[in-house]
């Protein structure tokens, strides 16, 4: 019989996993960080403890008591005597994790999964996510596509020394696999480390367990995303991870709601994070004209701010540079996915050859070895500092707030433009850096274009919106998407409004269920 628990994304935006289980097969869709949830307990400088393995992501209930489901080298058996009484305990084993995207809110806890355990996406998600691992912060929360097993001494988790152990990556199954390049093949199986990584090959993938897979590209604001259907014993199940109607890659959308439609879904899982949206929300079309219109007044520096894995609103500011005659200058971190994305689609630049696309040089003392390596590959494109003081009106310069502390060194002139194009401030924390980064504009007379300033109580001057095009299908796009799918239930989430669906479906024949935390959902 097949049943659907949900372990995330219920009244939360993010932090989706999803278990499907149906005979000898069980899987996940995602298995991702929930934000929401983790901001209740942790943040920056307080976080969960490496040391203790699982114990406070269980104990605060940022991952669901599953034995057999996790590492054994930070979820030994004395951990789980300890959530043997919990309601939602269990012993598990599972298949495999379809992966609709690299967005840490869906991707990032299978840093905790067993090694073992295959995870089903697209090339572009796989090489995304393991350029986003390469190019970070050490950090046991993110080690989803290698991790550095874990050994305790003296009842503390430390990791092994990397003379002893190798670090170990995950089986990654390619929906959408093609004969990969060597250059390709050599970055999957290395990491930037000293330590070497007892590397797994990409293979394809046609099933998970007994069950036949299909996937579906789709628009979001990151590429590589899809949507997944799986044919269980009762039917067709459908997740559609995240998706948006008006990027420029819309029409993939389109596609698989057609496609989707010809399964006559037993089930759609469907995400509503827009569902507050009742119209239809900025394009990128619009979100480029509206930079254009932008930058072509600025006198200086224009300063870019979008989501860091938003490669086509860098796409957007690459075109809106080229037709001002100016340099698009990116960070070493954007270089390194650029290059690794490019291994998976050329439709993704080739920095060398671009016309436009520039690297920051920043004044660090000491680089990682992935930065020096970028910084060695593309020297003809390094952009130093004194460069950009010296030509403001020549760049954009793609920074987000966190890397706003190098405009002393560049010192923006009158007529400098700080471009906002990223999503709203969503809980205190972000607030928080908003007000900040007014304080920085202010200290350097820069003119900030797009900042979400509703949620600070700010007043939006005239024509100062229209930056930012949403990676989610507004409230009534995903009404229409639903209803040509027609599923026989659907089931929302990724919302914090899933009522939304329960009104507006009333009288078409969809049954809505609500999902419960820990509700297991039955079906015949």
């Amino acid at each position: 019989m097949l049943s659907l628990t949900f372990y995330g994304g219920v009244n939360e935006i993010g932090g989706n996993k999803v278990l499907l289980e149906d005979g000898e097969t069980a899987l996940f869709f995602d298995f991702g960080t929930s934000f929401a949830r983790r901001y209740l307990y942790f943040e920056e400088y307080l976080k969960p403890r490496a040391g203790a393995g699982l114990l406070d992501l269980l104990e605060m209930e940022l991952l669901p008591p599953l034995q057999g489901v996790y590492r054994n080298d930070i979820a030994g058996k004395a951990l789980w005597r300890r959530f043997e009484s919990s309601p939602l305990y269990r012993e598990l084993t599972i298949d495999g994790v379809l992966l609709s995207h690299a967005h840490i809110d869906h991707s990032g806890y299978i840093s905790f999964l067993r090694q073992d355990i295959p995870v089903y996406s697209t090339a572009m998600s796989a090489f995304i996510a393991k350029a986003m691992q390469d190019s970070g912060r050490s950090d046991f929360e993110k080690e989803i596509c290698y991790f550095i097993p874990k050994e305790e001494t003296n009842g503390v988790l430390k990791a092994t020394p990397w003379q002893k152990e190798p670090a170990q990556q995950r089986p990654f199954k390619v929906s959408d696999y093609q004969s990969f390049t060597r250059e390709a093949l050599e970055f999957w199986q290395k990491t930037p480390s000293a330590r070497w990584l007892r590397a797994q090959g990409l293979e394809a993938a046609q099933s998970v367990g007994g069950l036949q897979l299909k996937h579906f590209p789709v628009d979001h604001s990151i590429f590589g995303a899809a949507a997944f259907a799986v044919e269980t014993s009762s039917g067709w199940v459908v997740y559609t991870g995240d998706l948006r109607l008006h990027g420029r890659r819309g029409y993939l959308s389109e596609r698989f709601i057609h496609s989707a439609a010809q399964l006559r879904p037993i089930v759609l899982i469907c995400e509503g994070t827009n569902t507050e949206s009742d119209n239809i929300v900025v394009s990128e079309e619009e979100a480029y004209t509206k930079a254009l219109e932008t930058v072509k007044e600025a006198k200086a520096l224009v300063i870019a701010d979008f989501g860091p894995r938003n490669v086509e609103r860098l796409l957007t500011f690459q075109q809106v540079a080229e037709e001002n005659n100016r340099c698009l200058v990116i960070l070493a971190k954007d270089a390194y996915l650029l290059k690794a994305m490019r291994y998976a689609s050329q439709e993704v630049p080739d920095i060398k050859s671009d016309k436009v696309i520039y690297i920051y040089k920043d004044a660090k003392a000491q680089l990682d070895r992935w930065k020096k390596d970028i910084q060695n590959e593309y020297q003809a494109k390094l952009i130093t500092p004194e460069e950009i003081r010296n030509h403001q009106d020549s760049y954009i310069l793609c920074f987000s707030f966190f890397d706003i502390n190098e405009l002393p060194d560049i010192m923006p002139q009158e007529g400098s433009i700080y471009t906002y194009s990223s999503s709203e401030a969503h809980n205190e924390e972000q607030a928080m850096d908003l007000r900040r980064l007014h304080n920085w504009l202010g200290h350097f007379g820069m003119k900030g274009i797009g900042l979400p300033v509703e949620k600070l109580n700010w007043e939006v001057p005239e024509g100062e919106r229209g930056l930012h095009a949403s990676g989610h299908a507004s409230g009534p796009e995903l009404l229409n998407l639903i209803r040509n799918i027609a599923p026989k239930t659907l089931i929302p989430i990724h919302t914090e409004n899933p009522d939304y669906f329960a009104r507006n479906l009333e009288g078409t024949g969809i049954e809505v269920r609500l999902p419960g935390y820990g509700e297991r959902m039955r079906f015949p």
